[in-house]
């Protein structure tokens, strides 16, 4: 199987699985240098992290705004790595668009249809998250009102009865976009799981089911996290997970 070619997505020739990593939140521009090293060093060369947050909680920290872009773009000089970064407002795709290597839509805004449409007037990839609840048929139609030829899909898990964990990853998402569409889908296990010892074989998996690429949370220092800190990984773990995705891409192909 050949992977889904990124070379458009910052000038790399990735035929394997992209894996996207980085805090759910930038807390500081020592913190988000410090990660962005630790990741490069184990060949991951594209940098999530979240500079807008929207939280359901009110009382949550929200992110540090636009300070939280400077320091991303500043990670970005030092490293050399892309980043993935939320853009909620159509201001904040207008002042920043240029500047973000891949622009995320949160689950939330799946249905800001104006947002979605101010995207398409951008030639800039665009990594549209699954609503909580929505239908494939809804997700899809979401993509078609950004209409640019740079979408990536993200399946990050759905609401379901279970409180268990926070969402249920829809492993079967994959093999539905990968048929009936031509988009890539890459896989959150983050946000599907929200505990952080699931996200390993859940990654594996997703990888095994066919996806294109992963966007996972990892914190030097989980306990400490300001944002979802039950569902981050350490350099460590994300290392493990590195190594094992490199093998099953060798074995697909």
């Amino acid at each position: 199987m050949v992977k889904y070619n990124y070379s458009l997505v910052g000038g790399f020739e990735v035929k394997k699985t992209l894996i996207i990593a980085g805090p759910c939140a930038v807390e500081s521009k020592e913190q988000i240098i410090r990660i962005a090293q630790k990741l490069k060093n184990i060949g991951i060369f594209y940098l999530r992290g979240g500079a807008f947050k929207p939280r359901t909680n009110p009382d949550s920290f929200q992110g540090l705004g636009d300070i939280g872009i400077e320091y991303l773009l500043e990670a970005k000089k030092i490293t050399g790595m892309r980043i993935v970064t939320e853009l909620m407002t159509i201001e904040q795709v207008k002042k920043y668009a240029d500047k973000i290597d891949i622009i995320q839509v949160g689950s939330r805004n799946m249905y800001n249809y104006e947002l979605l449409k101010e995207l398409g007037k951008y030639n800039k990839p665009i990594l549209l998250k699954r609503g909580l609840s929505a239908t494939y048929e809804e997700w899809i139609n979401a993509a078609r009102y950004i209409n640019n030829d740079n979408i990536i899909l993200c399946e990050r898990g759905i609401r379901s009865f279970d409180n268990s964990t926070r969402n249920v990853l829809d492993i079967q998402a994959i093999p539905y976009i990968k048929k009936n569409t031509n988009y890539p889908i890459i896989v959150d296990p983050s946000h599907a799981a929200g505990n952080n010892y699931m996200i390993k074989p859940m990654s594996l998996a997703a990888v095994m089911a066919g996806c294109d690429g992963l966007i996972i949370e990892v914190h030097d220092n989980p306990s400490e996290a300001l944002c979802d800190k039950d569902q981050a990984i350490t350099i460590e773990e994300i290392t493990e997970i590195v190594n094992e995705v490199n093998k099953i891409d060798k074995y697909l192909k």
